[in-house]
């Protein structure tokens, strides 16, 4: 099959691309393959959101965890970008090792020149929240290596520009902790972050509904990895949909400039001309 992609990873036509590691993309929503009912709803889910990149968790396809089996063949990789990540790490060690597991699975799939990888280094099993050490010191030792780098970490905007500044692609704050649905509670600091970064800011975890995908474009994110809120949702697929409408209302939000915050009513009418009583 002929890919959609452009030698430079470009789709035809594309506007207003979101452009990683200088491969440039039509769509801002990421979406994942994890906690599906079925290989059968994750398929009709990518293709409801279309979505150009999506996660694969390199440690579950290999040891064909349960909801990955078969993944591999599920997914037309001509079409999609293949993100392989280091879910599962617990240190810089393991995810860099991980990491080059990844890259030979995207070769697995055709995409030889894909060097992409969404780094998580998280070694508290509890909370879920990434480790900024150890991002940090895997992020450095892949970018040697030649990895595009996609680092998942917490709000933090002087993480943030360490990253950036070690040659990381872009930076992945969440918005929240992995599979919440707790929303954007690190506004704050995600402002602070997309301020002052030059790479691509994408907000990951947490977003639940699509009003908070919809407020995280609004924000200025350049993008979204959104995977539980859709899989879990009661009609993944619709949600899917859902999460792409708002991701795209977002986007346009954010170039169109929202009316300023008053202090206090003012008419929509002019108050000029009016017919006296």
């Amino acid at each position: 099959m002929v890919s959609s992609f452009s030698s430079t990873g470009a789709p035809a036509g594309a506007a207003d691309e979101l452009v990683i590691g200088g491969r440039r993309f039509r769509s801002r929503l990421m979406t994942g393959t994890g906690k599906y009912p079925s290989i059968e709803t994750m398929q009709a889910s990518v293709a409801a959101s279309a979505c150009e990149i999506v996660t694969v968790a390199v440690r579950r396809v290999q040891g064909q965890a349960a909801g990955h089996v078969g993944l591999m063949e599920a997914i037309d990789w001509s079409r999609i970008w293949m993100l392989p990540n280091t879910a599962g790490c617990a240190t810089a060690e393991e995810a860099v090792r991980v990491a080059r597991l990844g890259r030979e699975l995207a070769r697995l799939a055709g995409q030889e020149d894909n060097t992409f990888v969404k780094l998580e280094v998280i070694p508290d099993s509890r909370h879920l929240l990434p480790d900024p050490i150890g991002t940090l010191e895997a992020a450095e030792q892949l970018v040697k290596e030649g990895f595009t780098v996609l680092p998942y970490i917490n709000a933090d905007p002087l993480l943030a520009r360490r990253l950036e500044e070690a040659g990381c692609a872009t930076v992945m704050p969440l918005g929240s902790p992995i599979g919440s649905g707790q929303g954007i509670r690190n506004a704050a600091n995600i402002a602070l972050i997309i301020e002052n970064a030059s790479v691509p800011v994408v907000v990951d975890a947490g977003l639940g509904v699509p009003s908070e995908a919809a407020q995280a474009m609004e924000m200025g994110a350049d993008a979204l990895l959104i995977n539980s809120a859709i899989a879990m949702a009661g009609d993944p697929p619709a949600m899917a949909r859902a999460m792409a409408l708002a991701t795209e209302a977002g986007r346009a939000a954010f170039h169109a400039g929202r009316l300023p915050v008053r202090g206090e009513a003012s008419p929509s009418s002019p108050s000029q001309g009016r017919v006296g009583a």
